[in-house]
């Protein structure tokens, strides 16, 4: 296998880091090397968060501009400042309004990069599930619906089962298989609008 590129990234206390832990937990128990930098704004809650996880053999934790397979942003704002990290054919993930994203100053950029945009308001759907922390994990459900990379959707839900403390573990799958049923909506055509 090819190694797949993954930047995450978005604000301060959005739980990026939680969710490269999903990512990275789940390509090792698939028996694939990863190597993972956080790059900056860790402590500063609100500030800028990006992660770089690189599932296979590389020999530097850093991706390079134009390099990455995966764009998953949890601000839209994040996911713009950050599109230069996709190659040519990359997949952009963000949490944003589907029927406004993605702005119209960036859509020459994606069309000449043959850059595939997805967006579902993951923030909505986890508060709408009593859950607004999880806004993460509906990140992730998302992305894994679309059946790219190394990771299954099966694989992703398994390891967010196994590592879910007992009193968030139904919920936490909840909102796992309705944000992976929006994907799949997306994908079949059944879903348009704001989601």
């Amino acid at each position: 296998m090819r190694t797949m590129n993954y930047v995450l990234s978005g604000l301060g206390g959005q739980g990026i880091l939680f969710m490269t832990r999903i990512f990275a937990t789940t390509a090792l128990n698939k028996g694939y090397n990863i190597l993972g930098a956080e790059t900056h704004g860790m402590a500063q809650r609100g500030g800028s968060v990006v992660s770089h996880l690189r599932i296979g053999d590389a020999a530097s934790s850093l991706i390079r501009a134009g390099a990455a397979d995966f764009l998953i942003s949890m601000d839209e704002s994040e996911a713009y400042r950050h599109l230069p990290y996709l190659k040519k054919g990359g997949k952009l993930f963000a949490n944003a309004s589907s029927d406004a994203f993605p702005d119209e100053r960036v859509a020459g950029y994606l069309d000449k990069m043959q850059i595939e945009p997805y967006a579902m308001e993951a923030g909505k759907t986890a508060m709408e599930l009593g859950s607004p922390r999880s806004t993460n994990l509906a990140m992730i459900a998302f992305y894994s619906a679309f059946g790219v990379g190394p990771l299954s959707a099966d694989d992703l839900r398994a390891t967010v089962d196994n590592i879910s403390p007992g009193p968030f573990k139904e919920k936490n799958l909840k909102i796992f298989d309705t944000c992976h049923d929006v994907g799949r909506k997306i994908i079949s055509g059944d879903l348009y609008g704001t989601f």
